[in-house]
Parts: C-alpha cells; sequence; structure tokens
C-alpha cells in the first residue's frame, strides 16, 4: 500500500498513487457494504472523534457509519453546544481532545485552514470534513470512485463542473483531483461565481452551459452557497435556473452517455431539474451517497494503519 499520509487534510497533498491506492481499498468496502455481514474489526478498540463546527447531515452521517462499520467507538461532539460558544480557542479544544487519546478525529470547520492547525495541535490522525472554501478532499475522493466506477476509468475524461465555483470547496478538491488523473476539466458558471484566481488551476472556463457541456462525459452540477454569499451573485434563482440550472435540454449537448452528479444537498429547479436528478440512465447522485461510505471507511483504514505504525 502506497499511502503514507498521517492526516487527511487536503487533494493538494496527495499524488496520483495515493488516489488510486485509496479508491482501490474503498472497492472492496463497497462489497462489504454490499453483502450480508456489513462489519469489520479493523478499528476495533479506536476512538474516532467526530466534530462538526459547520451544520451536516450527509458527511456527518458517513462517517459515522463509515467509522461504526469498522468497529471503532465512535463519538460525536455537538461543537454548537460545546465550550467553544463560551470562549474556548480552536487550540484548547485540541488540547482537551489529545488529552481523551482519540485514535481518529474528523473535522468540519466554516473557516479555511482550521483543520490543518487541529491537525498540528494532536497526536491522532486528523480527517478533513471540510474547511471554509478550502477543500473537502473525501467528497472528491468519493466523487472520482463514482466516475470510475460509471466510466471504467478515471483518466483523460471530459468533465463539467457547473454552478457556484466561487464558494465551493467540492469545486476545489475535484479540481486538483481530476487535474492530477489528467483530465480535462471545464467550469461553467456566471462570472460572478468564478474565482478571480481561476487561471492559475489549468482550467476551462465557460458562461455559456450550451457551450461548456459540449461532448463532455461527465457533468457535475455544484449548490449554490447561500450561506456564503455577502452580495448579489445572482439576479434571481429564476434567472440562475434559466441560464445554468442543468435541463434535459443543456444536458442533450454532453455525450449520450454523460453521467450526472450533485455532491448535494440539491435545490430542484434551482440548481437542476428534477426529472434529471431522478433519471436512473443518467443520474448517479445516489451512488454518490454509496460511494461516500466506503471511501471514508478507506480512508480511515489507512490513516489508522499508518498512526499505528508510527506509534508502534
Amino acid at each position: 500500500m502506497t499511502f503514507l499520509h498521517r492526516h487527511l487534510l487536503g487533494i493538494e497533498q496527495l499524488r496520483p498513487d495515493d488516489i488510486t491506492a485509496l479508491l482501490d481499498l474503498a472497492e472492496e468496502y463497497v462489497s462489504l457494504n454490499r453483502g450480508g455481514h456489513k462489519h469489520s474489526d479493523v478499528l476495533a478498540g479506536l476512538t474516532q472523534i467526530n466534530m462538526f463546527f459547520e451544520n451536516s447531515t450527509r458527511t456527518q452521517a458517513s462517517f459515522e457509519l463509515a467509522g461504526k462499520r469498522l468497529g471503532a467507538d465512535v463519538m460525536n461532539m455537538a461543537m454548537q453546544a460545546s465550550s467553544v460558544k463560551k470562549g474556548e480557542t480552536l487550540i484548547d479544544t485540541a488540547l482537551t481532545l489529545n488529552a481523551m487519546h482519540p485514535d481518529l478525529l474528523v473535522v468540519r470547520h466554516p473557516h479555511s485552514g482550521a483543520v490543518d492547525l487541529l491537525a498540528q495541535k494532536v497526536n491522532c490522525a486528523v480527517l478533513n470534513a471540510g474547511d471554509g472554501r478550502h477543500e473537502h478532499p473525501t467528497q472528491a475522493l468519493l466523487d472520482a470512485l463514482t466516475i470510475r466506477r460509471a466510466k471504467g476509468r478515471l483518466h483523460r475524461l471530459s468533465i463539467a463542473i457547473c454552478g457556484d465555483i466561487a464558494h465551493s470547496r467540492v469545486a476545489r478538491s475535484n479540481i486538483i483531483l481530476l487535474g492530477k488523473m489528467e483530465n480535462r476539466i471545464k467550469l461553467i458558471g456566471p462570472p460572478t461565481l468564478m474565482p478571480s484566481e481561476i487561471e492559475h488551476f489549468g482550467v476551462e472556463v465557460y458562461d455559456d452551459m450550451n457551450e461548456g457541456l459540449k461532448d463532455v462525459d461527465v457533468v457535475m452540477m455544484l449548490r449554490l452557497q447561500k450561506e456564503r454569499m455577502d452580495g448579489g451573485f445572482i439576479p434571481s434563482e429564476r434567472e440562475y435556473y434559466h441560464r445554468y440550472g442543468l435541463d434535459a435540454e443543456k444536458l442533450a449537448h454532453a455525450k449520450d452517455d454523460a453521467i450526472v452528479m450533485h455532491p448535494g444537498p440539491m435545490n430542484r429547479g434551482v440548481e437542476i431539474d428534477g426529472d434529471i436528478a431522478d433519471d436512473i440512465n443518467r443520474s448517479v447522485i445516489q451512488e454518490q451517497v454509496e460511494m461516500g461510505v466506503a471511501v471514508r471507511m478507506a480512508a480511515m483504514d489507512l490513516l489508522a494503519r499508518n498512526h499505528k505504525a508510527q506509534t508502534a
């Protein structure tokens, strides 16, 4: 196994071999999860703490289920009611947790770089479950696994990422991962939702859906990150859907076998037409949810192995 990292803080630190190794192990966990006995003991005796400073349903549930299926003792900390609300600093929180001797720490935080700071202060493996606008590595990895299973490969594909690029950590992690695997990446969205430094990412940028979707293999839609918007980024949701929402007419410009993705939660009728989201022949949105559990199991398995080796 070539994955030798202590933490999973972002895709940027991973090599293509690391990505492949993690996805290959995740494939084994897909089989386990689809079997009659959905349980392993590879994390038996280890403690996993989930710290979510932002609300989450899919990601937190996925990490919790992944840890329990691997046999870990899983604790979810309600950060909205924690000492952080009483003025405790992030570093003090890290030191308090470290005194409990956890083995795996899963963290989501609204500020970019906060998870990296925590990782510097604790003695356990840390997994980034999303930090600000920075990265969401396990989402990009589950997207990669979904693409690889649907297309039979994860290289030299034409992939469109559409919508709110500027505020999306999912977009950033996917751009980095898919770029490492030699794919052609197209970003589609209004200029107001494109990051200012986008020319440094090695991607193609379009503000017209029909033009951008031409002959792509994968259409990845993004949620409008309204909670991170502090101005008039779009004229209205109705106008946004008209120009950038995925419907049958726009999807017709992609390849006939193009798959449709969305990290969720979806705003139907804003980012994507409900019929497209539910199309069993094109949509792999439910598969993304399934792959999320397997990828997080693989990530925690690999990090736990490395943690054990380093502390032995």
